[in-house]
């Protein structure tokens, strides 16, 4: 019986040492063939069309369920006001999905893309062809953003062309009262967006991590949305006090500053470094942790 290959761990090459003609690992594994692979995975359209389907979703429930009605608990929310126009219907889109099913899309580009390679016995193929490993992962991270920054962008898109159409395309009412014109108000959601992707880095490198220590997907995408979960239980528990603020889960909704009169950024600057923190953090883990890992599927 012929004996598994097992790619041991990287070293670096002696000086003058030989390489094969032509050989040049800053070409190996491109960004193109690496994003071209993702996209045709099944995967990937079934998130898009997810995502696509969400925003419509959302129209159905309020055409049956009428217009939003204030809160008598605690005063009007971002939910009232989901049909004053397309705008508004695309914060509301962000504000009920930015806790955790904008979270999904994101741990499964990142946590599946080195372990599924793992699970189908190719990654040792790819380091053997040879694709040094910290290019692999690095290429392998880009592409994992990029489809993560493209999954965050389509759902607020989309709900904006549909609310639009739907509701109209006035200005962005906001609950405590007042609004902001329409092109503000698409600036204020691009900002937005942008707070959302750096927030959910956190999630990203913890998937991405997961995925290298692993030959399982489903474990390193479960992984990271089970303690990204964790994270948004111990952010409610109010004896933790200040402690919470080392929470990535604390600033989840600190872009809601973004659709006030006024744009306070303190927030979601504290939130975008506590997430890059613990993202460099995780992602240094993952590149050290891969480079040394005898690799044996």
């Amino acid at each position: 019986m012929a004996s598994a290959l097992v790619v041991p761990p990287a070293r670096p090459a002696a000086p003058g040492s030989a390489t094969a003609p032509g050989y040049r690992p800053g070409r190996t594994l491109r960004l193109r063939v690496e994003a071209r692979r993702q996209l045709r995975r099944r995967r990937t359209m079934v998130v898009f069309g997810l995502l696509v389907a969400l925003p419509f979703v959302l129209m159905a429930a309020f055409a049956v369920g009428g217009t939003p009605s204030g809160n008598d608990a605690g005063g009007p929310t971002l939910i009232d006001t989901a049909t004053s126009s397309g705008a508004n219907f695309a914060a509301t889109a962000l504000f009920v999905s930015a806790g955790f099913v904008l979270v999904v899309p994101v741990a499964l580009f990142c946590g599946d893309t080195v372990a599924s390679e793992a699970g189908w016995s190719s990654l040792r193929y790819l380091l053997a062809a040879p694709v040094p490993r910290v290019r692999l992962l690095a290429v392998k991270l880009a592409v994992a953003l990029g489809f993560s920054a493209v999954a965050l962008v389509v759902l607020p898109l989309v709900a904006l062309v549909a609310g639009g159409v739907a509701y109209g395309w006035g200005p962005l009412e906001l609950p405590a009262g007042g609004a902001v014109p329409a092109g503000t108000a698409v600036a204020r959601l691009a900002v937005t967006v942008a707070y959302i992707y750096a927030s959910q880095l956190v999630t990203a490198a913890l998937a991405f991590w997961l995925s290298t220590v692993t030959d399982a997907p489903l474990g390193a995408v479960g992984g990271a949305v089970g303690l990204t979960i964790v994270g948004n239980v111990l952010d409610a528990v109010t004896a933790l006090h200040s402690w919470r603020k080392v929470l990535p889960a604390h600033w989840q909704y600190a872009w809601l500053d973004a659709i006030q009169p006024t744009t306070e950024w303190s927030g979601m600057a504290q939130g975008t470094a506590v997430s890059v923190a613990y993202a460099v953090v995780l992602a240094a883990l993952a590149f050290r942790g891969f480079r040394t890992k005898d690799i044996v599927s």
